[in-house]
C-alpha cells in the first residue's frame, strides 16, 4: 500500500474554473491540500479563513484528514440570498396573472 495519495482541489467563478490535482502523504489534511496545490497564490481574492470549504459538496474543516481521490472544494460568498430571491419571484409572481400577462 503507498504511503502517497492524490486529492483535487477546485474553484470556480463566473469567468473560470479550475480543478488541480496534488499529491500528499497519508494522514494530509484539507488546508494542506490548498496550500499544496497553489491556489491561493493563483486566485489571491481567496481568504482561506473567509471561505468555506467542502469535499464533494459536503462542509468540511481546514483540519479534515483527506482520503485518496477527495475532491476538496473552495466556495465563494454568495453574490445572493438565495431566499431573498425566492422572496422576490414569487413577489413578481404574484403581479402576473394566470397565463403569464401582466395585471393591469
Amino acid at each position: 500500500m503507498s504511503n502517497q495519495i492524490t486529492v483535487e482541489i477546485a474553484y470556480a467563478r463566473s469567468d473560470t474554473q479550475v480543478i488541480m490535482s496534488v499529491r500528499l502523504g497519508v494522514g494530509a489534511t484539507a488546508i494542506q491540500a490548498i496550500e499544496r496545490s497553489g491556489i491561493l497564490e493563483k486566485f489571491p481574492e481567496i481568504d482561506i479563513k473567509q471561505n468555506k470549504i467542502g469535499i464533494f459538496g459536503k462542509l468540511t474543516k481546514l483540519e479534515t484528514v483527506v482520503r485518496d481521490k477527495d475532491r476538496v472544494e473552495i466556495y465563494r460568498k454568495l453574490i445572493a440570498d438565495p431566499k431573498e430571491v425566492r422572496r422576490q419571484r414569487a413577489e413578481e409572481g404574484k403581479a402576473m396573472k394566470k397565463g403569464g400577462g401582466e395585471l393591469e
